[in-house]
Order: structure tokens, then sequence, then C-alpha cells
């Protein structure tokens, strides 16, 4: 089996494993550290660097991943990199967004540590949606105009 392969192998396993402390907002006292953790473990592995333009804030983001293909980069404006999750998850059209926002805590780790901020716009937990539309941002940058995934569905 190719490293490659091996690394999507247990990265799909650890959507499991992190779904199940996810899931119910009881265990966030749990969960939230564990998925900060291992955002933090994985920049760690991945020896990750601190980009100053926005752009490669979202290249450097999609590198912590096992494939770029499961993250692929959209559109970059001025000042957001706009991409997608495509990698299948547990939560997808469950309806528990707010599970999902719980789980994003590794992403969210993630960019704050290199220089960024992290939002999910749309999320595969919302009926229907089979991929997560998510935006990022240079830390410190207003995100006012930038609606959360888990909000939209509490605002509805």
């Amino acid at each position: 089996m190719k490293l490659r392969d091996l690394e999507k192998k247990a990265f799909n396993t650890l959507i499991q494993f992190t779904h199940r402390i996810t899931e119910n907002p009881q265990l966030d006292p749990v969960g939230r550290p564990v998925m900060r953790t291992l955002g933090w473990i994985n920049l760690r592995v991945k020896k990750a660097q601190h980009p100053e333009k926005v752009e490669d804030l979202g290249r450097e983001w999609q590198r912590m991943f096992p494939s770029r293909k499961m993250v692929p980069i959209t559109d970059v404006t001025e000042d957001t990199v706009y991409a997608e999750i495509h990698s299948p998850c547990a939560y997808r059209g469950s309806g528990n967004v707010e599970g999902c926002y719980r789980m994003m805590e590794y992403d969210r780790r993630m960019l704050e540590e290199i220089g960024g901020e992290f939002v999910v716009l749309r999320s595969q937990a919302e009926p229907g949606v089979t991929t997560c539309r998510v935006a990022i941002r240079r830390r410190g940058a207003d995100t006012s105009d930038l609606v959360p995934a888990h909000l939209k569905q509490a605002s509805t």
C-alpha cells in the first residue's frame, strides 16, 4: 500500500472517531481539546509554514490533507480563499450542523496556528449537500460577511 493511500485511510478512520466525540454537545469538553490537539499534531507532522499571502494560506491548509483533491481551492479573492471539502463525512445529510462545527475545530486550530481564520459556509451535514464550502482569511480579518453554516441553520 502506498504511503498516500495509508494516509487517506488513516484520515478517514480518524473522521469516524472524531464524529463520535463531536456529535453530542455534552462531549464538547472532551471533543474540542481532542480536535484542537489533532490539528496541532498534523501541523507538526506536516511541518506547517506560516505564509504571508492569503492564497498561500489556503494552499498551506490544503497541504495538510492526504490529497489536494479532497479539499480543492475553488476561488481566491483579494482577502479570501474559498475551498470545498470533498471527502465523505460522517455528518453527511445528518442535519447535525452543530456537530460539524465542533468537528471543524481541527481546521480552525490549524488555521489559527498558521495565521488564518476558517469559516464553514456550507456543511455536508445539511440535507442534500455533498461537499462543504469553506472560506479562509488572514487572522484578525473581518469575517462578518461570512455566515457560518451552523448559524444559518440556527436562524431558519
